[in-house]
């Protein structure tokens, strides 16, 4: 029987995830996971399948953290606050430098969804998912007062995913923090 290289799972599909989300799919190769990752071909072959099962399980395991991030924020935050806290975030981290690497899911959106049928019902779910945040707090916002009884849930839920998703895209493309501010604040009026 031939001697198996032992890994751990976690960490390794965590070095792929940086590789992918600060190369893409595309320009990522095989050699450059296994690079990365520290893990043969051969063992990352028999773990994951192929680079594209290896990318979705990333994927996947990214969701999962952005998830939990939001649950975090619902969790530990007024409805105002954790939605100006994920917007916040999100800016704090561009840089001018151009070393923004953005959202990786945001990123495979741009690059995959529109022509690999696994990607675009991954990237559907997640932003559903923040879109249904979105729509959580803003119903808990209104019940407490914090937020506009003029406020429609629905279409302010889905106007702020639009706004996140344009900061996502410009955090990379034009990572100017005054832009970036200030599409923060006219999502922000949308709650008033």
């Amino acid at each position: 029987m031939p001697w198996e290289k032992q890994f751990n799972k976690d960490e390794a599909l965590d070095k792929a995830m940086q590789a992918f989300w600060m190369h893409g799919y595309e320009a990522t190769s095989m050699q450059d996971l296994v690079d990365c990752t520290g893990v043969n071909r051969g063992s990352l072959y028999a773990t994951y399948g192929d680079k594209h099962a290896l990318f979705l399980a990333a994927l996947r395991s990214y969701d999962q953290r952005r998830r939990t991030m939001l649950g975090e924020l619902e969790g530990r935050y007024s409805p105002r606050e954790a939605i100006r806290r994920l917007f916040a975030g999100i800016v704090d981290e561009a840089s001018p430098s151009g070393s923004n690497r953005g959202c990786f899911m945001t990123n495979t959106a741009l690059e995959l969804a529109a022509h690999d049928p696994e990607v675009k019902t991954l990237v559907a779910a997640a932003q559903e998912d923040v879109e249904a945040f979105f729509l959580r707090m803003i119903r808990r916002g209104k019940a407490e007062g914090a937020i506009g009884a003029h406020v429609k849930p629905q279409e302010t839920s889905r106007a702020l995913l639009a706004s996140l998703l344009g900061v996502l895209v410009l955090v990379r493309s034009r990572p100017d923090r005054g832009v970036l501010q200030s599409i923060t604040a006219d999502a922000m009026r949308r709650l008033e």
